[in-house]
């Protein structure tokens, strides 16, 4: 636990207890130890998060724990035996929120659903994240990232024009929607808590999540309207707005947003103004039927500038435009480092460098501490729960940590 003094923060104060793998529910109970809150995470002993084994590419540590598990305790609990589920319960007595993403009716199969918890802890929030929700015909189906892409449409829209060129999220898309729900549902349930002096329950479905962001493509095909076409990095319905090569084996991306922007971009950016009143080109809607003419023009002219020239002449006129990072470039990001976004955090390998929360708050820091090691913190929960050294040997001996 963080000892130094410093402003107080949001959740300090606040438990959470959370019985976590993979992405979701990590990312979620990370954010709320970010706001100061104490979040204990229970694993299986001997192997823990099973992304702990995802990969080693951080000195030797899996990438996506690293990224999800920051400013936690991780505490080791076979579940499976009466003691484990002893010890939970006495967690869970002085515990403001349980969040726990484990398969579809684990958690109630152990007495820890909201309704056998709340008759015993009326105060305490229970976070249940899943990947279709509880109910309906799909609620036992196993759901991972890439298959609520597929079922909530987004491969759909992502990826290229050819029937085989769909492409899902480079990034774990639903987890981290779904994630960022379950976040800023305990922290509602938190204030309305405040008010009736009662916890609630969060259900949290993987597919509502991402379907939540799929809003504009879903109202593009209302009533059986043709859906937006899969256009790669470019946008379906507005051009140019995507990515165009350079002179130099480059590429820089743009967007125009408005008809404003268009005479500008022809004069400045072109150098072609009269193509600003070629008919072909003089609304959207005619400037994507003909992408196809539109785009040779732009190539055509950016063949014979570097990226950075092009650049040049885009926040010249004041057009929206970006370069295309590989990770590398995001690690030297000038931007992120002007802004002194990367910071230091300890980790069973060493420091290593960790992003500061999105959403800076004037009045306190985000708590940014150790990735913890399998178990690192188990002596100490149990100790604070009342077991002697002489009753956690003997849970060990057993294999309940």
């Amino acid at each position: 636990m963080n000892t130094t003094t410093q402003r107080p923060r949001p959740l300090d104060g606040i438990t959470v207890v959370s019985l976590e793998h993979a992405i979701a529910a990590p990312f979620c109970t990370r954010q709320l130890a970010d706001l100061g809150a104490r979040v204990i995470k229970v694993e299986r002993p001997g192997s823990g998060d099973f992304a702990r084994g995802y990969d080693e590419r951080v000195s030797g540590l899996a990438s996506h724990f690293v990224w999800t598990n920051r400013s936690k305790e991780s505490l080791t609990l076979d579940l499976k035996q009466d003691a484990a589920l002893q010890v939970m319960d006495s967690l869970l007595a002085g515990a403001d929120v349980l969040v726990q993403n484990l398969a579809p009716g684990a958690a109630a199969r152990m007495g820890l659903s909201f309704e056998a918890l709340h008759a015993r802890f009326p105060r305490l929030i229970v976070c249940d994240i899943s990947g279709y929700g509880e109910g309906g015909p799909y609620e036992q189906k196993k759901a991972y990232d890439l298959l609520i892409q597929s079922e909530g449409g987004f491969l759909s829209v992502t990826g290229g024009a050819g029937e085989d060129e769909m492409a899902k999220a480079g990034c774990s898309i639903a987890d981290i929607a779904s994630g960022m729900y379950a976040y800023t549902g305990v922290m509602s349930a938190l204030m309305l808590r405040d008010k009736t002096g009662e916890g609630s329950r969060v259900d949290v479905s993987m597919l509502e999540s991402l379907v939540e962001w799929m809003g504009y493509p879903l109202y593009y095909a209302y009533q059986g309207a043709t859906p937006p076409p899969r256009a790669g990095a470019a946008h379906a319905t507005i051009y140019p707005y995507g990515p165009f090569p350079t002179g130099d084996g480059g590429t820089v991306m743009l967007g125009l947003q408005n008809e404003r922007e268009w005479p500008l971009f022809c004069d400045k950016v072109l150098v072609q103004a009269d193509l600003a009143s070629d008919e072909r080109f003089s609304a959207n809607s005619k400037r994507s039927a003909n992408r196809e003419a539109l785009r040779a023009l732009i190539v055509e002219t950016f063949a014979q500038l570097s990226a950075e020239q092009v650049i040049e002449r885009l926040d010249s006129a004041q057009i929206a435009n970006a370069h295309v990072n590989d990770m590398a470039g995001v690690w030297a990001h000038p931007q992120l480092k002007a802004r002194a976004r990367w910071v230091e955090v300890d980790s069973p390998s060493g420091p290593l460098p960790a992003l500061l929360p999105p959403g800076c708050n004037s009045a306190f820091e985000p708590r940014m501490e150790a990735v913890p090691a399998l178990g690192q913190h188990s002596d100490n929960v149990l100790a604070e729960l009342g077991y002697a050294p002489a009753d956690i040997q003997r849970l060990r001996e057993q294999g309940t940590v």
